[in-house]
């Protein structure tokens, strides 16, 4: 393996998990195209997107430990949250995970794009006075909150992200879920999501062991940090930061698939 390589792959993954932890998501929003375009641009082989969405899922199961791990403490995990999203989720992105070697590349992208497109949208929707709620203080609709998880576990099942970047703008702008906490919450969500996801990906072979190795590293060393940066930062930065990173996403998929 090429020391170049494993450097280019190495950044990938430390980039990305530094944000996963700051903002509340698995990192696959930002890996996903990283690991598609950039090793064949710097002229190594190229991923298929299969290869790809299994070394994501992979990799987000061990960046969102290390998130949470550094949010543990100040009441920003949502016990009942995590209980009722998580559960629903795992179910969803093991079917979504095992049934994804049913689909071709191409549907797998569209998945992604789709996804990312609809996240986009909802970025942008007003969230007024979210964050003046108490963390202690905080209620939301259990049975809507299982039911849209189940649905972004299957999706996100599908392309390996673990389904963070559709859950955070669901826990902010349906469930009313203050930001820091909803960052919190999210990582372990997407921690109990991303488990489901793995299996379905490993069991049937659609991933690359030493390179998942490398990105797997990459996060434990970036997540935490991202994270306690990101208690530092302005909610409204953090939600900004987010959006950027979905919109650019979204456009970049879709230009290379029309």
């Amino acid at each position: 393996m090429d020391i170049g390589f494993i450097i280019t792959i190495f950044l990938i993954g430390f980039i990305g998990s530094f944000i996963s932890g700051m903002v509340g998501i698995g990192g696959s929003i930002i890996k996903y195209p990283m690991l598609l375009y950039i090793p064949p641009l710097l002229g190594y082989a190229a991923f298929s997107a299969h290869e790809v969405s299994g070394i994501s899922a992979i990799q987000v199961l061990f960046a969102t430990i290390g998130g949470v791990w550094a949010y543990r403490k100040g009441g920003y995990l949502n016990k009942t949250l995590i209980i009722y999203m998580g559960t629903s989720i795992l179910i969803g992105s093991f079917i979504g995970g095992y049934g994804s070697k049913l689909m071709s590349e191409g549907g797998i992208n569209i998945v992604y794009a789709v996804l990312a497109t609809l996240a986009a949208m909802m970025m942008f929707v007003p969230k007024k006075g979210i964050d003046n709620i108490p963390l202690d203080q905080v209620t939301f609709n259990k049975w809507l909150a299982a039911a849209l998880a189940f649905i972004v576990g299957v999706s996100a099942g599908i392309v390996g992200a673990a389904g963070a970047f559709i859950l955070v703008p669901i826990m902010l702008v349906v469930l009313k879920i203050p930001t820091r906490m909803t960052i919190a919450t999210s990582l372990a969500i997407t921690f109990i999501s991303s488990i489901g996801a793995t299996v379905g990906k490993i069991t049937t072979g659609q991933f690359d062991f030493w390179t998942a190795f490398i990105m797997v590293v990459a996060s434990l060393i970036a997540s935490p940090i991202g994270a306690n940066v990101g208690k530092k930062v302005n909610t409204k930065v953090l939600q900004f930061i987010l959006a950027a990173l979905i919109v650019a996403t979204a456009i970049k998929i879709w230009l290379d698939i029309l």
